[in-house]
């Protein structure tokens, strides 16, 4: 359990859940359980060093996030423009590490290309949600699978997606 957290109401997942109230990544690091900060700290070097330039690291939804900043797309996220427009975000969830990217929902020839490399990466079954990849036995995270994950998307090409996304 984060030692900063607020208990939420998670809608998709009908299910009370715990969200951080840390500032800055650093500071959820922080607050994790020991043997989560290794896992989460090696995925977010692996998405730094990896992604696109322009995307920006903050925290965004109780999480570490990466997003299109309102410098790049000020229209921000239609639910709340107030934000930027979210693109990845990782987690430590109460059962697993998390890795949610809007991408891999957004874009099925995406979606396809990472459930046909996984097995060749991690010999654990995948498990995955519409945008969330979940890592069940933290020490078996495919990070180099993560971080070619996070070299498939440019800000711009996200905007695209996002902008014929919102139009239907």
């Amino acid at each position: 359990m984060l030692t900063g957290s607020i208990l939420r109401y998670d809608y998709n997942e009908n299910k009370i859940t715990m969200q951080s109230i840390a500032k800055t990544p650093t500071q959820y690091i922080s607050e994790l359980p020991e043997d989560r900060k290794e896992p989460i700290i090696k995925l977010r070097e692996t998405i730094l060093k990896n992604l696109p330039g322009g995307f920006e690291e903050v925290m965004s939804y109780g999480m570490i996030g990466y997003v299109v900043p309102h410098s790049l797309y000020p229209s921000g996220y239609h639910a709340n423009p107030v934000l930027p427009l979210p693109f990845m975000n990782i987690a430590s969830q109460k059962n697993f590490i998390a890795l949610y990217h809007a991408g891999i929902y957004s874009d099925k020839g995406l979606s396809n290309w990472f459930v046909s490399e996984y097995p060749k990466h991690v010999k654990t079954k995948l498990d995955m949600g519409k945008s969330c990849i979940r890592f069940k036995n933290i020490t078996q995270i495919p990070y180099s699978l993560i971080g070619e994950l996070a070299t498939k998307m440019t800000t711009e090409q996200w905007i695209n997606i996002y902008e014929k996304a919102k139009k239907k």
